[in-house]
């Protein structure tokens, strides 16, 4: 394991988790748990986001456990530093024409998103701790970038059971904390207004998320090979990130396919 390739998958972790706030699932929960939804129902929010994100550390914890197993299949191949670092460059700039579409190319989306039945159905903790368990594992409901996978693939390549379990615990971490962006909204208008904003924002995430990638892929490639190698890898992620006469604009796929999330009810369809 490198210093560069740890790195690279915690960070990458907490892109992606940070990136998956705009899946249907993602933005329904900041619809279904707040303020207002929890007075409603006679609960107590900071409790129940408390449950949600406990659940959402648990799922990350899973996430990272298989992460783990394969990285103990994969360490005798993080005890080549080099070409376990030539693969990690590779498993970004994959998961960044991924993301980019590049020629049409995608990985599976999984569009499955959780049952909010479960908010009439069974206690606080239950669903709250459940919709945050199935959010926190990454691959159980809507995958909204590449980065899911690529952090499994890093996280594998360090050859570190304990690295991956902390990589799955920071994406589960970061996706659980999303649900805190409703903390303040107390109004069905404060909170369209909160979905106006994360929808003007959902484009500029994406580019983050491609744009962190590009680096990756680059800085992974500098610390295989040296600063040519490194450029040139740069150079190709740049080129990805620029073809097409749309440029940056991200097309449908990820994002553009997902169902619509209703601000107000926080279902989808």
């Amino acid at each position: 394991m490198t210093g560069a390739l740890a790195a690279g998958a915690l960070l990458i972790a907490a892109v992606s988790g940070a990136r998956g706030t705009w899946s249907p699932c993602g933005l329904s929960m900041i619809s279904a748990i707040n303020p207002l939804s929890e007075r409603s129902r006679g609960n107590r929010y900071w409790l129940t986001t408390l449950w949600f994100v406990l659940g959402s550390v648990l799922g990350g914890v899973a996430l990272g456990s298989a992460s783990g197993l394969l990285a103990l299949v994969l360490r005798p191949l993080a005890d080549h530093r080099v070409a376990a670092l030539w693969i990690a460059v590779l498993a970004c700039l994959v998961a960044l024409a991924a993301d980019r579409r590049l020629a049409g190319f995608q990985l599976p989306l999984h569009p499955r998103q959780v049952n909010e039945l479960w908010l009439t159905r069974y206690r606080r903790w239950l669903y709250a701790a459940g919709f945050g368990a199935q959010i926190g594992i990454g691959f159980a409901t809507y995958i909204m970038t590449a980065a899911t996978y690529l952090v499994v693939a890093l996280a594998a390549l360090t050859g570190s059971p304990a690295l991956a379990l902390a990589c799955g615990t920071v994406f589960g971490l970061v996706r659980g904390l999303a649900v805190l962006l409703s903390a303040r909204c107390r109004s069905g208008p404060a909170l369209r207004q909160l979905h106006l904003r994360m929808s003007k924002l959902e484009p500029v995430s994406l580019r983050a998320v491609m744009l962190i990638e590009g680096l990756l892929a680059g800085g992974l490639a500098y610390a295989a090979a040296g600063l040519s190698s490194g450029t040139g890898v740069l150079l190709l992620a740049t080129l990805i990130l620029l073809v097409g006469e749309r440029g940056w604009r991200p097309k449908p796929g990820w994002a553009g396919t997902r169902p619509h999330a209703d601000s107000s009810t926080g279902t989808t369809g």
